[in-house]
């Protein structure tokens, strides 16, 4: 009996030890960007500099996502997967080219896109597939229909959404996506009510991804813009909340432009900012 009992607690012993789908696949990679990003970001920034003096860990995270294997991730896991890889190779591509100085008219000497095709051109491995920074982007995250993960691509800019300081967990995805939101409606790169000139200015992050922000908000705004075009109902729904009373006139007057900003591709480098 003593060692049938002892062969039933070893068994429930093991049974404890063996690591969920999630653990052993997500945990511990996650946890590795984790720490890379709550040491090099700040507020949206990126020690740059530093980061590249030091890029084992993001190399090793690279690498780690190339191979993965997704097939048996839950929806959750899978976008927390995509944001993550894409923002890591987001920092990877400016580090492989950092300091960058380009000449390029359309863009700031230090920009992101003065390195050739670095959205459209260049590929990388990610989940087994090859694939651009693009591609993720209008190929892989229109299949979740969750327009909020565009807010969440770190694109290498100030006009991007916040990176953040943390990874995307599964867990939590939902609620890190509705601060995005949250973020996104108080920054003025992002939404900026003008009341002088009568305009709500936005992010043309919304107009590139017009379609997928349409469907997913442009029902949840006020009747009072039943007349206007999907895109600028969308982004209206997420502006009204935010509202200050002065601001809350100006929407019910209803005679305000939509204007979308261009984006700023300036590099969100925190190198010279008092960083290191």
């Amino acid at each position: 009996m003593f060692r049938v009992g002892r062969f039933v607690l070893v068994l429930v012993l093991a049974a404890f030890a063996v690591p969920s789908a999630q653990e052993s696949s997500s945990t511990p990679r996650q946890s590795a960007l984790d720490q890379l990003l709550d040491l090099y970001v700040r507020d949206g920034f990126v020690y740059y500099r530093a980061l590249k003096a030091d890029r084992a860990k993001l190399d090793s995270y690279v690498n780690q996502v190339a191979a993965e294997n997704i097939a048996r991730f839950s929806r959750d896991e899978q976008v927390a997967f995509w944001l993550n890889a894409y923002n890591a190779l987001v920092l990877r591509t400016v580090i492989d080219r950092y300091p960058i100085q380009g000449h390029a008219p359309a863009y700031p000497s230090k920009s992101i896109r003065q390195i050739p095709g670095a959205f459209e051109g260049v590929q990388h491995r990610v989940a087994g597939r090859t694939l651009t920074l693009d591609d993720i982007e209008k190929k892989v995250l229109p299949e979740f229909h969750d327009p909020r993960v565009y807010l969440a691509l770190g694109r290498g800019a100030i006009g991007s959404g916040r990176l953040r300081s943390e990874a995307y967990v599964p867990e939590r995805i939902d609620t890190q996506l509705g601060e995005m939101v949250a973020e996104c409606t108080s920054r003025p790169v992002c939404a900026q009510i003008d009341r002088n000139g009568n305009k709500i200015l936005a992010s043309a992050i919304f107009s590139w991804r017009e379609k997928e922000f349409s469907a997913a908000y442009s029902d949840k705004a006020p009747a009072t813009f039943a007349g206007r075009s999907p895109i600028e109902r969308a982004i209206l729904s997420l502006v009204e909340p935010k509202l200050l009373a002065a601001e809350r006139q100006l929407f019910a007057q209803n005679t305000f432009q939509v204007v979308f900003e261009p984006f700023d591709w300036s590099l969100n480098d925190l190198t010279g900012r008092g960083g290191r």
